[in-house]
């Protein structure tokens, strides 16, 4: 579904690489003299992991963090220089691409320090790796004791560490006190290894309190211009998303609108049928009920209602109050951009900007901009 035609397309997604480029040297201003890395995992939340990433170059970042070997792979293809940590550890008969690639595996369990020890004893080669602690999130990570031993038997770990991370919970609710916990246990972690560089923020832990910074920060969803903490404001939108006007129906006050008649029109109305629908990454609950107010879209210069349920592929909009000559078939309709931001369409779909971002889909024509 790649190089779509506009003229084919359902809808038109542009990605600003300036805005993305300007987001990113902004943190890296804020968090000096702390180093800020790029977080491009899933696709670059959505925005492209070959474009972004080197547009991410271009403004500066050297170190990048990705999920999965596979987006490692295309990132090294793209950035033969860069450093490139891959979170999500060692998967079973993968090691040896970690070393052809020139990667650095986050180890988040003692099986996996233990995998990686194995082959760098078999290989003659001393590969550095990343350690994860796990400080309060549950989900990856050696325990803070089973770090405590092994900074103990630091000769005993068989290679370099070239970092020492951990993950913060809940920083984007700012008077959480998990965030307190975490910062004095990882603290006391890294005092452990004073020779390793130490990360601990995400966009919310960069966002706060410079004793969050450490020595590098992993900033992501700020870098897309998604908010990353309740009570700051998000720094500048990346993408728009501009969807096709398929046709203008007339709806009888009284008719329903949409799948299960969850919407009744309450007037004679217009209504605009756009060429997306959750196939393309619209929240279903991004739609309108009688009982309930849905997302907004900009028609001609004016903020829209939708209107009945998200459907696959179509999506509805109550133009009654645009113009007749001002909306009509081909015609585009802004659902991102202008106004709209990934957080306003998150709020009506009951989500957050990160799941908006990065479910965009396919089918959409898709441009990168400066």
């Amino acid at each position: 579904m790649d190089d779509i035609p506009q003229a084919e397309a359902g809808g038109l997604l542009t990605i600003d690489l300036a805005a993305l480029q300007a987001n990113y040297q902004e943190i890296a201003r804020r968090v000096a003299p702390a180093l800020c890395a790029a977080v491009v995992k899933g696709d670059a939340y959505g925005t492209g992991l070959v474009p972004t990433s080197k547009a991410l170059w271009q403004a500066g970042a050297r170190t990048f963090f990705v999920a999965l070997l596979s987006e490692a792979r295309s990132l090294r293809a793209t950035l033969p220089e860069a450093e490139i940590f891959v979170l999500n550890g060692l998967f079973p008969d993968t090691v040896s691409t970690f070393q052809e690639q020139r990667l650095l595996p986050v180890l988040g369990s003692l099986e996996e320090i233990a995998t990686w020890r194995a082959f760098c004893t078999r290989t003659g080669q001393a590969l550095p790796a990343a350690l994860h602690v796990d400080t309060g999130m549950n989900r990856l990570g050696v325990s803070p004791t089973e770090a405590i031993n092994l900074a103990e038997g630091r000769d005993e770990i068989g290679f370099p560490l070239a970092l020492l991370m951990s993950h913060l919970a809940c920083a984007d609710e700012p008077d959480h006190p998990l965030s307190a916990r975490q910062l004095e246990d990882f603290r006391a972690i890294a005092a452990l290894f004073p020779d390793v560089r130490a990360s601990l923020a995400n966009s919310a832990g960069a966002m706060s309190d410079p004793a969050f910074h450490f020595d590098l920060v992993r900033p992501g969803i700020a870098v897309y211009g998604g908010r990353a903490r309740r009570d700051i404001a998000p720094l500048r939108p990346i993408v728009r998303l501009a969807l096709r006007v398929i046709q203008i129906r007339h709806v009888h006050e009284g008719q329903t609108i949409g799948y299960g008649a969850a919407h009744t029109a309450l007037r004679p109305s217009r209504i605009a049928i756009l060429s997306a629908g959750y196939a393309d990454g619209i929240p279903r609950l991004a739609g309108a009920s009688d009982l309930r107010p849905g997302a907004e879209a900009i028609i001609a210069g004016r903020r829209c209602p939708l209107v009945g349920r998200i459907s696959m592929d179509l999506l509805a909009v109550d133009v009654t109050d645009v113009p007749d000559a001002l909306v009509s078939a081909g015609d585009w309709a802004v659902l991102l951009g202008e106004g709209l931001t990934l957080g306003d369409l998150a709020r009506h779909s009951h989500t957050i900007d990160y799941e908006i971002l990065t479910s965009l889909g396919k089918r959409y024509c898709r441009r990168w901009t400066y």
